[in-house]
């Protein structure tokens, strides 16, 4: 995926993420923010992933967007920041200490084989009937995962057996242009 914004229009969004979150948990509000950077106003999926002490705090994001890029980061953002299941939703006293990543995505293509997938540049989408699970390209990276490893982990996430990919199902790649703070 070639790198769809720039290094100011990242800083933009990143910013605009840190403001939409912490207005959020404070005032249960979304800010009102405009963008005219051409960059923050294509229509493109991402995930935003907050951290606290180096740990994962919130990952919560969409493949596609009918809107501008700016503004699903707002939805994500504050997905991300209140309703990941995995945690508790972020509290005023959670503002002082947390760190984002965003990771604007490519549209989804089918695999028509696991050979396809390339370690640190795809990001895998397994969907077996009602089971869905998701991880982004830099995951496999962060933990030093192989190939089946990174397929295993998916198929965790998903709820399904580790080596559900094996079998029937629709593995889906994506790439990520990732950036933070």
């Amino acid at each position: 995926m070639s790198d769809l914004l720039t290094k100011k229009e990242q800083k933009e969004l990143l910013k605009i993420t840190r403001e939409t979150i912490i207005d959020y948990v404070t005032t249960g509000k979304v800010p009102v923010i405009e963008s005219t950077s051409p960059g923050l106003n294509v229509h493109s999926g991402c995930f935003v992933t907050i951290k606290q002490k180096g740990e994962l705090r919130g990952c919560i994001g969409n493949f596609v967007s009918n809107q501008p890029l700016y503004l699903l980061v707002q939805e994500m953002a504050v997905s991300a920041a209140t309703r990941d299941p995995r945690f508790y939703p972020m509290k005023a006293q959670d503002l002082s200490d947390f760190l984002l990543d965003i990771s604007v995505l490519s549209p989804l293509e089918k695999a028509a084989s696991v050979e396809e997938i390339k370690v640190g540049t795809h990001g895998i989408y397994i969907v077996k009937g009602s089971y869905r699970g998701v991880l982004l390209p830099q995951v496999a990276t962060e933990y030093g995962w192989n190939r089946d490893q990174f397929l295993q982990h998916t198929c965790v996430k998903a709820g399904l057996p580790q080596d559900a990919w094996q079998g029937e199902c629709d593995i889906y790649l994506f790439s990520a242009q990732v950036f933070g703070e």
